[in-house]
């Protein structure tokens, strides 16, 4: 039970993470003890974003395609699911360390891809950084060229999370909202020739999904 509790209060920091400010430290995170660790989450399970209908007709009036890469999976109109392959998570007592909330939450093989003309833009590969500024990055290619790795593609906001909810082994949280990066908007920008896609736009609403034991 306890290390379920601990996994819970990690899994909650990843969403929470995102709605706080950076806090001083007296010292590193070496010599602090965490009070919540999740060492491996290759077991997955996954993290799902329900796409805003404002977003998808930004993208049909610019006469962008959307379409899955990988192992992502659209389970139900509307939502997109990326698989977690891997990655770790630690949580340190507010105002110890800085960011408090340690780690990468990882979908590798996965993504989307938007298709304007004879371009196809593809955004695979995300990590989740649940730390301070909590953002996605991801792998940039276009017609299948790599662009730029390890981009800062989305930021995330956990001002509307929902209450932290467990069925079985499974943990859900909910309520995360995606907006599309500065940076991203300006590279699709660049890419499709157009001025229409802005840093803020929201993309949808996330929910994660781990194994609690």
């Amino acid at each position: 039970m306890r290390g379920i509790k601990k996994v819970l209060v990690a899994i909650t920091a990843v969403g929470l993470a995102s709605t706080v400010a950076a806090c001083s430290s007296s010292g590193s995170s070496s010599d602090k003890k965490p009070i919540a660790t999740v060492k491996d989450l290759s077991g997955g399970v996954s993290t799902s974003v329900a796409l805003d209908a404002n977003f998808v007709k930004a993208l049909t009036s610019l006469k962008l395609a959307p379409g899955l890469v990988g192992k992502a999976t659209m389970p139900t109109a509307g939502t997109v699911t990326f698989p977690i392959t891997g990655g770790n998570v630690t949580v340190y007592k507010k105002g110890k360390v800085t960011p408090y909330v340690q780690g990468t939450i990882r979908h590798d093989g996965s993504g989307l891809s938007l298709k304007g003309g004879n371009t196809t833009v593809t955004l695979e590969n995300f990590v989740i950084d649940p730390g301070n500024n909590s953002k996605l990055t991801g792998d940039v290619l276009a017609n299948g060229k790599s662009v730029v790795k390890g981009a800062t593609l989305f930021d995330l906001d956990g001002s509307t999370l929902q209450p932290i909810t467990v069925s079985g082994n499974i943990a859900t949280l909910t309520g995360t909202r995606v907006l599309v990066s500065k940076d991203a908007a300006a590279l699709l920008d660049k890419t499709f020739n157009t001025t229409a896609v802005t840093g803020g736009l929201l993309v949808g609403v996330a929910t994660l999904k781990v194994k609690v034991a």
